[in-house]
C-alpha cells in the first residue's frame, strides 16, 4: 500500500528515475532489523521515494537526512519537520560534508537506500571516495549486481566491480527480495547488501587501481598477456606478475599490489 498525507495526490512512478517503490512490510521490517538504527546516529537515506523505509528509520533515529532527486517526492518529504531533505542528484552530493568533515564535530555516516537500478554502479563508485567517512552501508540492488559485488575469484560473477569494492569494503548479501515486493514490480530479483568499510585498506591510487582492473577485464576470456601485459609493457613495468592467467583468476590483493608498483 502507498501511504500519502491527506490531500496529496498519488505519485506515479517515473521510469527515467528508475522508480520501483518498496511496499512489502515484511521486507521493510527485515531491512530495518538488519540495519539496527539507534537514536543519535547520523544516517542518510538515498532515494526515500514514498517513505516505506523512511518512516521506521525515523521512529528509531528521531531524525534523518534523505537525498531525493524527484522534485514532487522531495516536496512531500519536506512536509515532515524531522527530515532534512536534500533535493539533488546523489552523484553530485559531497558525503564528507554531510559527515561534518572539517567542522568541530564529525560523525561516521550510516548510509541506506533502495538505489535506482539504472545508475546503481555509478552511485557505488561515487560513494567509494567517501568510505573513510562511513560506518556502514545497506543497499537494495539488483540481485545480479549484489552477486558481482560479493563474488570471489575464479567465478563468473567476479569482475571489476568485485575488485574495486572488495578492496575497500567487507560485503555480504543479507536478504533476497522478489519483484512482487515493489510497485511497480521490476523485471529482476533484488537483494540487500551490507557494506562495511575496511579500517586499514591497502594504500593505493584509486584511479590507477581502477585503470589496472579495467584493462585486465577488458578481455576477460583471454589470458592477461593479451590485455594487461600490453598495458604494463607500455609503462615499462619490470616487476613480476603472472600474466598466464585470466582476469577472473587474480585475487583482489594482487591487483592492489600491482597498482602499487605500476
Amino acid at each position: 500500500m502507498r501511504h500519502k498525507p491527506d490531500g496529496v495526490r498519488a505519485h506515479i512512478p517515473r521510469k527515467r528515475f528508475g522508480q520501483h517503490f518498496l511496499t512489502d512490510e515484511a521486507i521493510v521490517a527485515g531491512i530495518v532489523r538488519a540495519i539496527e538504527p539507534r537514536p543519535g546516529q547520523t544516517m542518510v537515506e538515498i532515494g526515500p521515494g514514498l517513505g516505506a523505509l523512511t518512516q521506521p528509520l525515523l521512529e528509531r533515529l528521531g531524525h534523518l537526512t534523505v537525498i531525493e532527486l524527484d522534485r514532487d517526492l522531495a516536496s512531500r518529504l519536506r512536509l515532515r519537520s524531522d527530515l532534512r531533505v536534500i533535493e539533488a542528484d546523489v552523484l553530485k552530493v559531497d558525503f564528507a560534508e554531510l559527515a561534518g568533515v572539517g567542522q568541530a564535530q564529525s560523525a561516521a555516516l550510516r548510509i541506506v537506500g533502495n538505489l535506482p537500478y539504472n545508475i546503481s554502479t555509478p552511485i557505488l563508485f561515487h560513494l567509494l571516495g567517501f568510505a573513510a567517512n562511513v560506518l556502514d552501508q545497506h543497499f537494495m540492488l539488483q540481485k545480479e549486481v549484489v552477486e558481482r559485488m560479493v563474488a570471489g575469484p575464479s567465478t563468473a560473477a567476479y569482475g571489476r566491480l568485485s575488485v574495486m569494492l572488495q578492496w575497500r569494503y567487507a560485503m555480504q548479501s543479507i536478504l533476497a527480495v522478489p519483484p512482487e515486493s515493489f510497485d511497480p514490480p521490476p523485471r529482476v530479483d533484488s537483494a540487500v547488501v551490507r557494506m562495511l568499510p575496511i579500517a586499514d585498506p591497502q594504500p593505493v591510487a584509486v584511479d590507477l587501481l581502477s585503470e589496472v582492473v579495467r584493462v585486465a577485464f577488458s578481455q576477460r576470456r583471454k589470458l592477461l598477456r593479451h590485455s594487461l601485459g600490453r598495458w604494463l609493457s607500455e609503462r615499462s613495468f619490470s616487476g613480476e606478475f603472472d600474466l598466464q592467467r585470466r582476469a577472473e583468476e587474480v585475487p583482489v590483493s594482487e591487483y592492489v599490489a600491482l597498482a602499487q608498483r605500476a
